[in-house]
């Protein structure tokens, strides 16, 4: 007996159907923003879901395209969505080293214009998917991915929901009355060093003068990149202050996980990791 047949006739015996094994596909995908730069997206879904359901943008942290941000798309994937984690830096670079993290920080958003259509590319990307409702789309972002996914936001960007994860709150670019179409859940670690108590009053100033639904959360004691199991090696490699907080890293997803619930209607999956 040919040996792929005698796998299937043992899943029974396992207690497994054969939808069982399908779960999570992923791949990558090229594509470019308006100004013709070659970016690449990761795409994860559950391929139990028949049909369309929400979708996810996720937008990387200062070091790029890396396992971490693919692993969230991943995790939102098991969680019933569509994920696409799409590329602000172009050729999906990514690095461990501060310097060259900041370096290609700031260059991608030196121009504003530029950035802004990188996103746009990676949201239209991800509206295109055959699995996707385009009526019902979000974005994350971590650290310089949630300045990203803020200012997609105040850019009134197509969004039902915009969730930051101690993510950049300063911008040249407020949001105005009436543009924003998303609600904002934005999770913030009470140790973070990198966000000064004069950015979050300003934030929230600026939330409540442009009428925007938001939630502000501080977690006691989490630093920046509070949500990243490898913080505490790239914080003594780099020399910089961040930690990995795993109650706030619980506690934040969990959040997210009802906030999503709330605006899309969805129900809470499996959210293993993967």
């Amino acid at each position: 007996m040919r040996a792929w047949l005698r796998c299937l006739l043992m899943v029974p015996l396992l207690g497994l159907s054969l939808e069982a094994l399908a779960e999570i596909k992923t791949r990558e995908i090229p594509y470019k923003s308006a100004d013709g730069t070659e970016l690449v997206g990761y795409y994860a879904y559950d391929d139990n879901i028949k049909g369309k359901r929400p979708g996810v943008i996720v937008v990387h942290e200062w070091w790029g395209l890396n396992d971490y941000a693919r692993r969230r798309a991943r995790e939102l994937a098991g969680l019933g969505y569509a994920a696409l984690a799409i590329d602000m830096y172009g050729g999906g670079k990514h690095t461990m080293h501060a310097k060259e993290a900041k370096e290609m920080m700031q260059h991608a958003t030196s121009d504003a214009k530029a950035s802004q259509a990188r996103a746009q590319a990676g949201l239209d990307l991800l509206k295109s998917q055959a699995e996707v409702d385009a009526r019902r789309v979000a974005a994350i972002g971590y650290c310089f991915g949630g300045k990203i996914v803020l200012d997609m936001a105040r850019q009134g960007m197509d969004l039902a929901g915009v969730v930051s994860f101690h993510g950049v709150l300063a911008t040249n670019a407020p949001a105005e009355k009436g543009k924003v179409k998303a609600r904002l859940l934005v999770l913030n670690g009470e140790a973070d060093t990198f966000i000064p108590a004069s950015d979050i009053e300003s934030f929230k100033k600026e939330m409540k003068a442009a009428g925007v639904d938001y939630q502000f959360v501080n977690y006691p004691g989490a630093k920046h990149a509070f949500t990243s199991v490898d913080a505490d090696r790239l914080a003594k490699e780099n020399g910089i202050d961040i930690a990995y907080n795993a109650e706030a890293d619980k506690a934040s997803w969990k959040k997210m996980q009802k906030f999503f619930q709330e605006i899309f209607g969805t129900r809470q999956g499996k959210s293993h990791r993967y």
